[in-house]
């Protein structure tokens, strides 16, 4: 073979000094030629007599200017079991460039990581559909119609059932109910039953079952046998002898032409079941992401020119200036720059109780406003959000393939050429040393050495597991940036929390009210009540909550002092409400109330001091209860 001319762009060239580095790097390597590196365009040329890409690409590492990579995600449509997967990966990783290629057998996705420049994800998709299996650029999980899917495998499956029912009726229905055979000898006769059997057959063969054969089929002339190809063979040979037995008898010694129709046709049934159910599965745990997606509004109110108007999200750009009503969700990621609320950042941080945002915060699309209004500038867009990037993550730890699949990989890899080759033995073993009628049983010995050995279950069994476990656990807040993260959790014994707001309800309520120099806490309760009467502060709901039943006074001069608290005026008095250091501030000594400041501290609780009339008066504690 001659040497190849390839053109690689790199990354972590700074300067003109790192030419030389890159080139001597490259001219290392036994096979490279014709070295020459572009600083200006990062580009390095070079001919290939003799090295293979990855040493070209190891080198490129070592000197810290790797060979910028690209990811890519396919939609992959053909694949049916374990044996599909790897044929798939092969003929990716044969593409020139391809650094690592999954295929998943559940979610029906490629992931593929390839040297910019040598590919592309047209010549990617090109590769999979000359190897049977169509592929196209991914469609996102916002518009994938999962339904459709179901709906075409459910119906596949009913049509089969149907038509299937009475030939299984008329064959085996004799073995639990004698009078069934003697009915059917006695009104039709066996004849006609047969030629029952054999139409309702074909039908469902040719209808439902259309897709073993038509899948099935190329793969055996590729030389590349899949599960279709397995069920096409069992089911096909089962339907040619039966034809035969009914039609040309013949053929067959005297008295050993029988029928097995109903093996043809409850064998193509059952797998579609199992299609539906598959398909079924896959349409559930893919819920969890869609849920995600649903987080984002579809529209958002943008200044345009002065006006707001009501614009699709899809068309909202870098820089625009959004507004935000209290209780809407924010359509995309910016900076508040204007107005001070409340927001609800749970879908993000797992933190329940709402972050305050003034001018200058940053604020995440999907997360929901409070009580306050605010006018945004937006920082990120499209993909770019924090919930695209989310989905995305999910969706790569779903079509991720855990290390424990590497075995059944290797396995599928030569199973089903190994199945055929048992079943060829098997028929030539019951042709020379089995019974009379010696074909009758060899034929129904290589069929079943055929269908049972489909290796479904080996293929799916951990792709739909990621799919499930991922899927599960973001329906309840939990992501996983990795999958093989599941595999590791069986090892795991101890979790480690960044807070606690992750771990209660995101509903503090007052748990203990200490009062001192003679106050009354009905009254102290009564007093900060009003003066938080208007605040949004989630625990100046929880200090309302407790004041329930109590009649409240209008506040006045209401200051809040931020990061402390906050003063006001009510019914004549002066109040003071809010941490330590507030009090410091003011010269107001709390020593009385240290044990139980203490004891709230120790305990997670939130102690807020109040002071009235320059007094100390109480110490309010306030705890958020840990989820159940």
């Amino acid at each position: 073979m001659g040497a190849t001319s390839i053109k690689l762009e790199l990354d972590g060239m700074n300067c003109a000094g790192c030419v030389g580095r890159v080139e001597k790097a490259l001219s290392d390597v036994a096979g490279v030629r014709d070295v020459s590196v572009n600083f200006a365009t990062r580009q390095a040329h070079m001919r290939l007599d003799g090295a293979m890409l990855q040493d070209v690409t190891a080198a490129l590492r070592a000197a810290n200017y790797p060979a910028r990579e690209l990811d890519a995600k396919l939609s992959v449509e053909g694949l049916h079991c374990a044996a599909c997967v790897s044929r798939a990966e092969d003929a990716l990783r044969n593409v020139p460039g391809v650094t690592s290629a999954a295929v998943n057998l559940a979610t029906k996705n490629a992931q593929i990581r390839y040297v910019s420049g040598l590919t592309s994800d047209d010549a990617l998709a090109g590769a999979l559909t000359q190897a049977g299996f169509p592929a196209h650029s991914h469609v996102p999980s916002k518009t994938h119609d999962t339904l459709g899917e179901i709906d075409d495998a459910r119906t596949r499956f009913l049509i089969a059932a149907v038509l299937t029912a009475p030939v299984f009726v008329m064959e085996m229905g004799g073995h639990v109910f004698p009078g069934v055979r003697h009915a059917i000898d006695t009104g039709i006769g066996q004849e006609t039953a047969w030629a029952l059997q054999w139409a309702l057959t074909s039908l469902v063969l040719a209808w439902p079952g259309r897709s073993f054969f038509a899948n099935g089929g190329p793969a055996l002339i590729r030389r590349a046998p899949d599960m279709n190809s397995l069920v096409a063979l069992g089911a096909g040979a089962a339907w040619v002898f039966s034809t035969l037995a009914l039609f040309a008898p013949h053929l067959f010694p005297g008295g050993s032409a029988t029928v097995y129709f109903e093996a043809a046709a409850v064998i193509v049934t059952l797998i579609l079941l199992g299609r539906w159910l598959e398909a079924r599965s896959r349409g559930h745990t893919g819920a969890a992401i869609r849920k995600l997606i649903g987080l984002q509004p579809h529209t958002a109110r943008v200044d345009r020119a002065g006006q707001i108007l009501d614009v699709p999200v899809e068309q909202v750009e870098r820089n625009d200036t959004v507004h935000v009503r209290p209780g809407e969700r924010f359509a995309v990621d910016g900076t508040v720059i204007q107005g001070a609320s409340f927001v609800d950042e749970s879908m993000i941080t797992g933190e329940p109780i709402p972050v305050s945002k003034t001018v200058g915060d940053r604020v995440v699309g999907g997360t929901i406003n409070g009580n306050g209004a605010l006018v945004f500038r937006a920082t990120d867009v499209g993909e770019s959000t924090v919930l695209a990037r989310i989905v995305a993550m999910v969706e790569q730890a779903q079509g991720a393939k855990l290390p424990i699949q590497a075995l059944a990989d290797r396995v599928v890899r030569v199973f089903v050429p190994i199945v055929m080759a048992i079943a060829l033995v098997t028929c030539g073993l019951w042709l020379a040393f089995g019974p009379a009628p010696v074909l009758n049983h060899a034929l129904v010995a290589a069929v079943s050495v055929l269908i049972i050995a489909c290796p479904c279950a080996m293929g799916l069994a951990t792709p739909t597991s990621i799919m499930v476990g991922t899927g599960r656990a973001a329906e309840m807040g939990v992501l996983f940036r990795k999958g093989d993260a599941l595999q590791a959790l069986d090892d795991i014994r101890v979790f480690a929390f960044d807070k606690t707001g992750t771990l209660t309800q995101g509903q503090p309520k007052v748990t203990k009210i200490t009062v001192t120099n003679g106050s009354d806490i009905d009254m102290c309760l009564r007093l900060v009540a009003s003066a938080e009467a208007h605040s949004e502060h989630p625990l100046a709901r929880a200090i309302l909550e407790a004041a329930d039943g109590l009649e409240l006074e209008p506040a006045e001069s209401v200051e809040a002092i931020g990061g402390f608290g906050l003063s006001a005026r009510v019914g004549g008095h002066d109040v003071l409400i809010g941490t330590a250091k507030l009090l410091e501030k003011h010269g107001i000594p709390y020593a009385e109330l240290a044990p139980d400041l203490s004891i709230a501290t120790a305990s997670a609780q939130t102690p807020v001091f109040v002071c009235i009339d320059g007094k100390l008066s109480a110490l309010i504690a306030i705890s958020d209860p840990v989820r159940r």
